[in-house]
């Protein structure tokens, strides 16, 4: 077996490790703030009405909860991947697979909520 096919592998889970690192550092304020806005929102006493008109037709709200759902399609799948490798014993590229997957789904789910409630 040659080198760079021993290499290959390693350097997928190099990549992974970042995409992951890279991603929380991209969450990290975003949740923050998310968490800043749903306190102001309560401490206004915001109905989810009143919330929604906020949201509705909002390029800054859109395009921060893009941004949000974008770096969770990106962290949430690695971490899917280990859990099924590591704890349900399943092949790396069956795992990965399933990272993919999910990674889909929360794009799908995730920019289609984003679109629903901002310019729907």
């Amino acid at each position: 077996m040659s080198v760079q096919a021993l290499a290959s592998p390693a350097r997928l889970q190099v990549r992974l490790w970042l995409l992951q690192r890279a991603s929380a550092a991209l969450l990290a304020p975003l949740v923050l703030a998310h968490l800043v806005l749903i306190v102001y929102a309560v401490r206004q006493g915001l109905s989810a009405q009143a919330i929604l008109a906020r949201l509705h037709h909002s390029l800054g709200f859109g395009a921060f909860y893009a941004l949000f759902v974008l770096a969770c399609a990106a962290h949430v799948p690695v971490g899917v991947a280990r859990i099924a490798e590591e704890w349900l014993g399943w092949s790396e590229r069956a795992a990965l697979a399933l990272g993919a997957v999910f990674s889909l789904l929360l794009l799908a789910a995730g920019l289609r909520a984003v679109w629903g409630l901002t310019w729907a």
